[in-house]
């Protein structure tokens, strides 16, 4: 089959970026896999980071951009076997034998109108990452879309775990589209473990590994000075293979994406799935995560790992595992285990099975 994808993200090198860039992996083994983008960089960025092999794939014209006429677009897409589209909520028209739509998070301002049902009827199936998501596409679409969860590499590595609550995610001190501060809340989690050290935490470290575009990088200085003072350690842009050894090493970690916001109005701000999350399982690191969003899929609260609602829960649950390490050490194999659902061979049969349908 001749496959084409199609991510209007691809420079910004996030969690969609890596499930739309693993289909394009996994379907080029046994298909003609085309990416629609105009800078070869940016897809050689994406391999590096995520320790992709995207060799067998093509990249061509990017005929969804503004800048391509429609009946070029039409003629481009009619030679496709299937086309797969990370969509923002909107819908392209095209002539591919088949059209499939993945949606990475809820998308309550989506309004559909008779032209928007027609293009809908047009598309072979919706598919999501996450529960979490299908619960709110399902009804802006009127639809019954498949769950496919984001796939997880097992590269733990055999080394000694260390006294180490890690997070990792995108620096993004306030976020441009949605105006939202502190997007993944680092700043936040830091302030509690500042707070913990203050109260007397000896021998633990706090590390946030994240991505950091040139333009935050200013921001991302300020915050980095202001803990000098403390056990606090950053690792900027790393590969995904150096994200895997600081996972092995670390016992705890932490997610705090959606805390303070409100998740009725705006359930885009939680986390849609969490697949550092799951990365951090399947490497026996224990999750102590909020409450919100996918989150609620990955973990099951008190059995691989810790859920919570407030900053003194974080700190009280946190501070009960660091105190317990019996309970720290069961939750951590429990962790491993169900990190294993998530595994690249279930993604990639899922992904099989949608295309060749």
């Amino acid at each position: 089959m001749k496959i084409g994808i199609f991510d209007p993200y691809i420079d910004d090198i996030g969690g969609g970026e890596k499930y739309m860039m693993t289909i394009a992996e996994v379907l080029s083994g046994y298909h003609n896999v085309h990416v629609f983008w105009d800078v070869k960089e940016d897809i050689k960025n994406i391999e590096k980071r995520f320790s992709l092999d995207l060799s067998r794939i093509k990249i061509v014209e990017n005929i969804f951009s503004s800048k391509i006429p429609v009946a070029k677009k039409l003629f481009r897409t009619k030679d496709y076997d299937a086309i797969i589209i990370l969509s923002d909520g909107s819908i392209p028209f095209v002539l591919s034998k088949k059209l499939f739509i993945h949606v990475q998070q809820p998308l309550p301002f989506v309004k559909i109108n008779s032209k928007t049902k027609l293009k809908i009827a047009r598309v072979s199936r919706f598919f999501c990452n996450s529960q979490f998501t299908k619960s709110y596409i399902d009804k802006t679409f009127g639809i019954k879309s498949l769950v496919i969860y984001p796939p997880v590499g097992n590269f733990r590595k055999k080394v000694k775990k260390e006294n180490i609550i890690l997070t990792v995610g995108r620096f993004r001190l306030r976020d441009v589209l949605s105006g939202l501060s502190d997007f993944k809340k680092q700043t936040t989690m830091i302030s509690v473990f500042k707070e913990m050290i203050r109260d007397g935490l000896k021998n633990w470290r706090f590390v946030l590994a994240v991505s950091v575009k040139d333009e935050e990088w200013d921001a991302f200085q300020k915050v980095k000075n202001e803990c000098t003072k403390f056990p606090i350690e950053f690792l900027v842009n790393k590969s995904n293979i150096t994200l895997w050894e600081t996972y092995s090493k670390a016992k705890i970690y932490w997610h705090a994406s959606g805390f303070g916001e409100d998740l009725g109005k705006n359930p885009h701000y939680a986390e849609h799935f969490g697949i550092s999350t799951v990365e951090a399982m399947g490497a026996g690191a224990v999750p102590v995560v909020i409450n919100a969003g996918g989150q609620r899929e990955i973990v099951d609260d008190g059995e691989n790992g810790l859920l919570w609602d407030s900053l003194s829960e974080l700190k009280e649950k946190t501070l009960t595992l660091i105190k317990n390490p019996e309970k720290l050490r069961t939750l951590s194999e429990n962790a491993l285990e169900k990190a294993k659902i998530f595994d690249k061979e279930h993604f990639t049969k899922a992904i099989y099975e949608l295309i060749e349908k």
